[in-house]
């Protein structure tokens, strides 16, 4: 049976409205884009720009004005979001309007010493005045990026050992004071969330990623979508047993990969890391830069053996073709590291596996906390139509 009318319009809305969130288009592409005829496209242009949703918002070629030359785009101030990338020792945040434009961000140290009272006010201060300083006093769609257990149907944040309180209790209190969307997720799984839009794997749509960073983890993304697990642990490789240390009291991967035991790996080489390092550098990534940088050649292939520990255990059970070594470290580490890990799976295991470096580092927390809520709040918005 054939569409009504009235389901007709609304399904060729949805699709201007998907084109038109990569970039602004004249009448004339959205006619070549969707297939649809010049009259059927300039009436749901007029529909839309009556919902608010679209507006001309400049030219094609400016030597040939007129209706056929303006480029129509989103009504980008029809809602706004904010992401959030909560540490253990820092929060950073950044306020968007509906296309993702960044219109401010902020970041505050949270040190050990700070009391979880204090760090769940200072997370909040900083979210509000990022907010109004971006001229955004309301938000849509909050994206946060967090360590820890997840769980897919709640959102709720489980405990693990070694994080700080706090974390559990800015959620809580985000969750009584935003009148917008709260969208939770691990660290990790964000990360490879922007990865595959904006970074290493922009040609995949499968593959898994190994942060290494502050600690360690992993997230799987299968046909471009991200596998969470039955409870949300799905990657957890931090709690991975690795024969010869002591577990569960020696760590596991973690204590294998994660910042400090790559900042002691490097001082047992003897190592000594830059004094121009800034001071909100990790020590592992500063190590392993430092490492890359003078060509230490012995330091990186005893990393190369730790890394290749929790990638071979990711190929070995899910063989997802490609392993990203994602976070500070693994950019740090870049393809030198990269190959040094991928000359190990080859040799060790007769799955086909590349590895690449991550191509955002640390900022792929909050830029995929970002594209969550942008996500978010689009498609809220569109669905009006």
């Amino acid at each position: 049976m054939p569409a009504s009318p009235s389901a007709a319009r609304a399904i060729n809305d949805r699709e201007a409205l998907r084109l038109l969130r990569s970039g602004p288009l004249t009448a004339a592409d959205l006619t070549r884009l969707t297939g649809l005829s010049r009259p059927t496209v300039a009436d749901l242009v007029r529909r839309l720009g009556d919902a608010g949703l679209v507006t001309v918002v400049g030219e094609a070629d400016v030597r040939r004005r007129g209706p056929n030359a303006q480029l129509y785009g989103i009504v980008r101030t029809r809602a706004h979001v904010a992401a959030l990338d909560v540490r253990t020792h820092s929060v950073s945040v950044v306020v968007a309007d509906l296309l993702g434009e960044v219109l401010a961000e902020a970041s505050t140290p949270i040190g050990p010493a700070t009391t979880t009272e204090h760090a769940v006010a200072r997370t909040l201060t900083l979210l509000t005045d990022t907010a109004l300083e971006a001229g955004a006093p309301t938000l849509h769609s909050v994206g946060i990026g967090v360590p820890g257990l997840v769980d897919p149907r709640t959102g709720d944040l489980r405990g693990i050992a070694g994080l700080p309180r706090w974390h559990g209790e800015v959620l809580a209190e985000l969750r009584a004071r935003l009148a917008g969307r709260l969208l939770v997720e691990n660290e990790t799984s964000v990360a490879a969330v922007a990865e595959h839009r904006l970074g290493a794997t922009r040609d995949l749509d499968t593959f898994a990623l190994l942060w290494l960073g502050h600690g360690t983890g992993a997230a799987l993304v299968v046909n471009g979508g991200l596998h969470r697990g039955a409870s949300g642990g799905a990657g957890e490789l931090g709690f991975l047993p690795v024969p010869g240390r002591p577990w569960p009291a020696g760590g596991g991967f973690h204590g294998l990969a994660c910042s400090a035991a790559i900042a002691e790996l490097a001082t047992e080489h003897g190592l000594v890391s830059s004094s121009l390092v800034p001071s909100s550098d990790l020590p592992g990534a500063a190590a392993v830069r430092d490492a890359v940088t003078t060509g230490a050649d012995g330091f990186l292939d005893a990393l190369a053996d730790r890394v290749a520990v929790g990638a071979a255990s990711i190929a070995a059970v899910l063989d997802p073709g490609c392993v990203v070594l994602g976070g500070e470290i693994g950019r740090a580490g870049g393809e030198d590291l990269a190959g040094r890990v991928a000359d190990r799976l080859s040799a060790a295991s007769p799955i086909t596996t590349t590895v690449r470096p991550s191509a955002l580092g640390g900022e792929a927390v909050l830029r995929g906390a970002l594209l969550t809520a942008c996500e978010s709040a689009q498609d809220d918005v569109f669905a009006t139509v």
